[in-house]
């Protein structure tokens, strides 16, 4: 009886609530506990580092496929090692291609703050052509012109917007970004700088909101972000180690008493 863990035990070393254990145990986060005679759950190590697991893994936020993550911990309550594992590094291969999006992304931008001409349309064009162009809705150029993206020359006599390949240009990198995972206050802190003629670091401009900024989404620090998710996701992966390492030594003990 003295290596079991109570509830309490489990919930001191991972640093929860003694209810997450719980509500993890009903989740089928970890593999069956047996009890005492008189109720109480019996926890062993292996309980223990199913619940490290869990928490490691559960913690927000979640880069690709959230039930990725729920299915590799539920393989592993399960004894199922193998599939755990090939569901961490499926999760390791969805942060490296956020990743790799993202620093795409950034060079793109560079790329056009050296002044590389990124479109070559020879006439302007309304905000409906634009759209079309770009591959984008109306209503996503307009947003981006009201959050001070871009400032969008005006027919002097129609008053309608009008964009050459200046804007063009400045809108595609304001698309990538967009769709690599940066928020639109990142993006316009960034294009601020910019503006300013200050076209270097534009990368750091991009991760570091200002002492005045309140961050409300991760995309406010997307490259840091993804570089600690991809750190995460690599414990994960030791984590599971762990596991399948006490499942055998467990095994190894088992054959041994036999």
């Amino acid at each position: 009886m003295a290596n079991y863990l109570k509830t309490s035990d489990i919930a001191k070393e991972i640093g929860v609530h003694v209810n997450t254990v719980r509500l993890y145990e009903s989740y089928g986060f970890l593999s069956s506990v047996p009890r005492s005679p008189s109720g109480y759950r019996l926890f062993t190590q292996l309980h223990l580092e199913q619940m490290r697991l869990a928490r490691l893994a559960l913690t927000w936020p979640y880069i690709g496929k959230k039930q990725v993550i729920v299915d590799l911990i539920q393989c592993a309550a399960d004894g199922d090692m193998g599939m755990a594992m090939e569901l961490a590094y499926e999760h390791l291969i969805n942060v490296r291609i956020e990743r790799t999006h993202a620093e795409a992304a950034i060079e793109f931008l560079e790329r056009w703050a050296q002044g590389q001409m990124l479109d070559t349309t020879q006439h302007s064009l309304n905000i409906g052509a634009t759209a079309q162009h770009l591959g984008v809705s109306v209503d996503q150029l307009r947003n981006w012109d009201r959050s001070g993206l871009i400032d969008v020359p005006r027919d002097p006599t129609t008053h309608y917007r009008i964009y050459r390949a200046t804007e063009i240009g400045r809108l595609r990198v304001i698309r990538i970004l967009r769709q690599s995972g940066y928020s639109v206050m990142a993006i316009l802190r960034m294009l601020r700088q910019f503006d300013t003629g200050e076209k270097a670091h534009l990368r750091e401009a991009l991760d570091t909101p200002g002492d005045n900024e309140y961050i409300e989404t991760i995309a406010d620090r997307w490259l840091t972000t993804l570089k600690e998710q991809e750190e995460r996701a690599q414990e994960i992966i030791r984590q599971i180690t762990v596991l399948i390492n006490l499942t055998i030594d467990a095994s190894h003990y088992s054959a041994e008493t036999d």
